[in-house]
């Protein structure tokens, strides 16, 4: 049902940036944004859209967010609202564009950037994208054939078709002759004044610095890479202690983690709390023999309180998993480089008492060599034998030699003195 607007004359027009990527963060400034508005009395709420796109999940939820509004919306296009961001523009009540912009192509793609080809996931998409236009009575069949390509449609108002095989793409003056732009607006003003909203002042309702930096850092490739550097640096220091820059590392890439979907609205104090815990437990893992269990209870709580703490959970722990691998390759060669540093060292004795350092377990027998004796026992080929009145034990090199029979030293080999018979 449409809503009326609100003409008090200190009634503001509240515009709303959708930039860049259509990513979690973003829905989570949008509710903020839309709440501000509605506390302020808004007349209008104007999304100021330039996009290619992003998450289709989160342009479903910021779709109903605009469905859901109390106040009349109005999308207007000043670049390009491709992808989600077509189906943004689709639930607002109004669609303006400026020239040269252009809205479409709103084929579903994966993380690489590839069309998804699944039937499932593009009728589901292409149904999305017929109701937001069926709502706003436009022709679903056009939207329906921004997503599909074996959807072929003719446009009206341009005497075209579109064949199977292409998607559609509107510029803004084909979006007004096929009834998908309500007007041609070259800047805000002329928004203003379309909608009899010229006197009325403007709220501008733009990110946070936090939001922007928590925007940013929800991304899945920099979140992965924070939990990168996170598990390597905790583990680095833990394992190879002394050092204190990859603990300080690790903190920190946790740390701007759960900062950034704190901020987002993804993450509360259960997922910090569990952190904390996961990081007591694996330093007393440390210190008290549990055989591992307060370490794997340590590694759990971790890896729980990042899944927990994401905006959607499988992609959570994929991110985790390529994470962990990448980190535990940086920890294995980090643990080679300074093994002698381990904390493992703390348990293993490596001192040595040499010899060349004036240590000796046994005394020295190398003043034998050469000196004179007689064989007191018959050595075959072991036996004692008497050197300036002192009783050694000797062996020959494999002959037989009675007792009393005159001997010499020809060899010292540590303890061992061996000895020949003497001609």
């Amino acid at each position: 049902m449409p809503v009326s607007p609100n003409t008090a004359g200190s009634a503001p027009v509240a515009v709303i940036p959708v930039h860049q990527s259509i990513e979690s963060g973003l829905y989570k400034f949008m509710q903020r944004a839309f709440r501000e508005a509605e506390e302020a009395g808004a007349m209008y709420i104007v999304l100021d859209i330039n996009t290619l796109g992003g998450r289709v999940d989160t342009a479903e939820e910021i779709g109903e967010l605009v469905r859901g509004s109390q106040i009349p919306t109005v999308a207007f296009v000043h670049g390009k609202a491709v992808s989600a961001g077509s189906y943004i523009a689709l639930n607002a009540g109004v669609i303006m564009m400026e020239p040269g912009s252009s809205i479409g192509s709103a084929a579903v793609v994966d993380g690489t950037g590839r069309e998804v080809e699944s039937a499932k996931v593009v009728s589901h998409w292409a149904s999305e994208m017929r109701s937001a236009a069926e709502l706003r009575q436009r022709d679903p069949r056009i939207a329906e054939a921004m997503v599909d390509k074996n959807v072929g449609v003719s446009l009206p108002g341009l005497n075209r078709t579109v064949q199977q095989g292409e998607l559609v793409s509107l510029t803004a003056e084909e979006a007004y002759a096929v009834g998908y732009a309500d007007r041609v607006a070259k800047n805000l003003q002329e928004v203003k004044h379309f909608l009899n909203a010229d006197h009325h002042p403007e709220l501008m309702i733009s990110p946070s610095p936090a939001e922007t930096l928590a925007r940013f850092l929800v991304q899945p490739y920099i979140a992965t890479l924070l939990l990168v550097i996170g598990i390597a640096g905790v583990a680095i220091e833990l394992f190879v202690p002394g050092f204190g820059l990859p603990g300080i590392l690790g903190l920190v890439g946790f740390g701007l983690y759960f900062f950034g979907h704190y901020i987002a609205g993804f993450a509360g104090g259960e997922e910090l709390a569990l952190f904390a815990l996961g990081i007591v437990l694996l330093i007393l893992e440390l210190f008290v023999s549990s055989f591992g269990l307060l370490g794997v209870a340590g590694i759990l709580c971790l890896f729980g309180s990042v899944v927990m703490a994401a905006y959607n959970t499988a992609s959570a722990v994929i991110s985790l998993g390529i994470a962990a691998a990448i980190a535990l390759v940086i920890i294995i060669i980090v643990v080679r480089l300074f093994k002698h540093r381990g904390v493992w060292n703390k348990f293993i004795l490596r001192d040595e008492l040499r010899t060349e350092q004036g240590y000796v377990s046994t005394p020295s027998k190398m003043g034998l060599l050469g000196q004179p004796g007689t064989a007191i026992t018959p050595l075959r080929p072991a036996g004692t034998a008497l050197f300036q009145g002192q009783r050694v034990d000797v062996v020959t090199n494999g002959e037989f030699i009675p007792a009393q029979t005159d001997i010499y030293v020809v060899g010292v080999e540590g303890v061992r003195v061996v000895v020949a018979r003497k001609v």
